[in-house]
């Protein structure tokens, strides 16, 4: 984590450091003032207190303060395992802390038998948003050493009996939105709850849907003041939270089950934890969100892709077609495409010879791939293209990644039978951590982005393995009498005591594999898909640049997708997929085409099939969209002002950006015959100032209001059909 801060946060970090020694009584020699980590958004302050470090108050913006329990502290790992003997660890505090003028915070700790370093460390990376936090164990000696689970965060903070709290957090979209998907529950004396987040989502009795991994806690009332922490990584990672009468508890960190975890650490080697980030908010969930998305587009963000206009692209795919995708379709599709001002054309799944085989099927494509890509780059469009890179199958052919292949058979995370047969696109994980797979799979995503001339690349299938029966890997070895092995959609899933700790590995792994081709390619362009929002999270999110957020793609299934989904990630990185769906007027038609045009926008319809008419309402659209809506959907706040779509009632969504006091309205219409009209409330706009309203599709007139009459009555919005839209353009007069 590189940290820079501004001359003006340094000042406001030396005043905040003064201010909290006077208010703690710290002028003693006796009693170090704590360590203070601010910027604009948030302050906290650290201290060394016996063994462990501990955040011991957290401030915000309008007098916002959280004090921070004693035993919310983070006790030090107690002991390690050398050649299977157990041996106390004994921790002393080094006398240098390291502290960069209010952005960054290190206390570090060594341990002499054996000789470990352990930095505890807090980071403000960005002049607003939420600070960050790690640990890291390094073996300084020259054995082998095993740890066991080290949290990422641990935190008490005091609250009254009678203070009124809510819980809010997010289900992942997965194969389908869940009925639920976005959780407002009270917390109350008694609540107890665990979130786990993976890139499987295994379906497991009696097991809760998986989560974006983060949390909301917060006032029920007034400014409905809070804390927000996530994780910011893509193994198996948990969160729990817990409230007894005295405060409310948060552990966050690696999923510890099934367990019991542990991790080797190599002579020279290290440990982290994965990096949580925690900070402060008011006006509620909405609030945080926003919060988040300026923070995660400047800090998590490829600067590269962010500053390219284009994005989020509009683009056409080819799962329009299917599995029968070929050439000659693909440059049918593409130059419809083009016509229609798509901006990328994507070839999905269907192109290969083989799962695992990943060259063009030569009947398909008697030119290759590069041929379509350069077609599309005469086009003025970019080129992308979908690979499931860390499955392996039963192709023989040069190049091929087979399952039999005696080299290639110690990557796989489990024997196979020797009949095994891959499904159409999807066939064996292989452990990416494995050193041998890692340098093969370097290659070949290398490879697969230069012969086919790639722009973008989405991975689906399953990258970041999540159990593995092997014991020569870098991750622990299973316990092989409560190890389960499980048949799932045509692979085998391992389920095992060392599971956190091989998606530790491959996690880290998947990460390389990402940076050294943001290196070798600058400009590409990586989709996050793994079966539709299974690997939606926000190490992802610092490693790719989109995400596909469900694998269902009608109209009602993508808005509820993106309404889950909003809350954690910034709109420009969600991609909904618009795939064929009754239209039988021109108002359903562009119902459809708006559902999927709130971030992230591709079609997967074979275009060439629309009416005249629906190609002109497309054209528009679609201009529409990179004119006006894209510059809101990438720098916009966001504001969820409706209930979760449920394709009965209406709902809605509003950007309004404050730099360039412009806004617009999404309104969608549900089913309900007897439900013409609506009035959506809007949030965030300036009370005293007048603002022009315009109707995209002409339901109403032109007109103006006041902030204060749209944030306390509302826009009405008046529709004729069911299952229609309007957009509302907003303008600061």
């Amino acid at each position: 984590m590189m940290c820079v801060m501004s001359r003006k946060e340094r000042a406001r970090a030396g005043f905040l450091l003064i201010f909290s020694c006077l208010c703690a009584g710290a002028v003693s020699q006796e009693i170090p003032p704590p360590h203070i980590v601010s910027n604009s958004s948030v302050s906290i302050a650290l201290k060394e207190e016996g063994k462990a470090a501990r955040l011991v108050w957290v401030a915000g913006p309008a007098g916002f303060r959280l004090g921070v329990m004693n035993d919310g502290a983070e006790p030090l790992p107690e002991s390690a395992e050398i050649n299977g003997n157990t041996v106390a660890l004994h921790w002393r505090l080094k006398p240098i802390v390291h502290h960069d003028g209010g952005k960054e915070a290190v206390f570090v700790y060594e341990s002499d038998e054996p000789h470990l370093r352990l930095s505890w460390e807090w980071c403000a990376r960005a002049d607003h948003g939420p600070i960050e936090h790690r640990i890291t164990v390094e073996n300084l000696g020259s054995e082998e050493v095993w740890l066991a689970m080290i949290d990422s965060l641990r935190l008490k903070i005091p609250y009254s009996p009678q203070h009124k709290l809510r819980h809010f957090y997010v289900e992942k979209g997965a194969d389908t939105p869940s009925p639920v998907g976005t959780h407002v529950e009270d917390l109350v004396e008694g609540y107890k709850w665990t979130g786990k987040s993976s890139t499987y989502a295994f379906p497991q009795a009696n097991e809760a849907r998986e989560i974006i991994p983060a949390e909301f806690v917060f006032n029920s009332d007034g400014k409905q003041a809070g804390w927000f922490a996530g994780i910011e990584f893509s193994g198996r990672t948990r969160i729990s939270l817990e409230r007894t009468g005295d405060g409310v508890a948060t552990v966050l960190g690696l999923n510890p089950e099934p367990g019991p975890f542990r991790t080797r650490l190599e002579p020279g080697g290290k440990f982290e934890t994965p990096t949580v980030f925690f900070g402060v908010f008011t006006d509620g969930a909405d609030g945080a969100a926003n919060q988040l998305h300026r923070w995660e587009r400047e800090v998590l963000g490829n600067p590269a892709t962010w500053k390219d206009n284009h994005y989020p692209y509009t683009v056409n795919n080819s799962w329009g077609g299917g599995m029968e995708v070929n050439e000659d379709l693909a440059l049918r599709m593409m130059t419809d495409a083009q016509r229609l001002g798509f901006e990328m054309f994507h070839v999905d799944a269907g192109w290969f010879r083989g799962v695992g085989d990943w060259y063009p099927d030569a009947k398909k494509f008697p030119r290759g791939l590069a041929y379509v890509a350069d077609a599309a780059h005469k086009m003025g469009m970019r080129f992308g293209l979908w690979v499931d890179w860390a499955q392996a199958g039963v192709d023989t052919g040069p190049g091929a990644l087979n399952v039999h292949d005696l080299k290639v058979r110690d990557w796989l995370v489990s024997d196979l039978a020797a009949d095994w047969k891959p499904e159409e696109f999807k066939g064996q994980t292989v452990d990416v951590g494995a050193p041998a797979a890692h340098e093969y799979l370097v290659k070949e995503v290398n490879r697969i982005i230069t012969d086919y001339h790639l722009d973008m690349l989405e991975h689906d299938g399953y990258l970041v393995a999540q159990g593995c029966v092997r014991e020569d890997h870098p991750h622990a070895p299973p316990n092989r009498s409560t190890m389960k092995i499980v048949r799932d959609s045509g692979f085998n899933f391992v389920i095992g005591s060392n599971s956190t700790d091989v998606s530790y590995h491959a996690t880290h792994v998947y990460y390389d594999i990402y940076r050294k081709m943001r290196r070798e390619h600058p400009g590409l362009i990586f989709e996050v898909c793994n079966d539709g929002g299974r690997m939606v999270d926000f190490g992802s999110a610092a490693h790719a640049d989109y995400f596909s957020i469900t694998d269902t793609y009608d109209p009602l299934s993508n808005r509820r997708a993106f309404y889950d989904t909003s809350w954690m990630l910034p709109p420009a990185m969600l991609e909904s997929y618009v795939e064929k769906w009754p239209t039988p007027r021109p108002e359903n038609f562009l119902y459809m085409l708006r559902s999927g045009m709130m971030g992230w926008f591709t079609v997967m319809i074979d275009t060439t099939k629309w009416t005249d008419e629906q190609h002109a309402a497309a054209r528009e659209a679609i201009a529409l969209y990179k004119e006006r809506l894209r510059p809101l959907i990438r720098d916009a706040q966001l504001f969820h002002v409706s209930e979760r779509p449920d394709g009965v009632h209406w709902d809605g969504m509003e950007y309004w950006d404050p730099a360039r006091k412009r806004g617009a309205l999404y309104a969608f219409r549900g089913s309900l015959e007897t439900e013409e009209s609506h009035s959506f409330v809007l949030a965030g706009l300036n009370e005293e100032a007048r603002y022009r309203l315009h109707f995209q599709d002409g339901t109403a007139p032109d007109r103006e209001a006041t902030g204060k009459q749209l944030m306390k009555n509302g826009v009405q919005v008046h529709l004729v059909n069911p299952l229609s839209s309007e957009l509302v353009f907003l303008e600061e007069r």
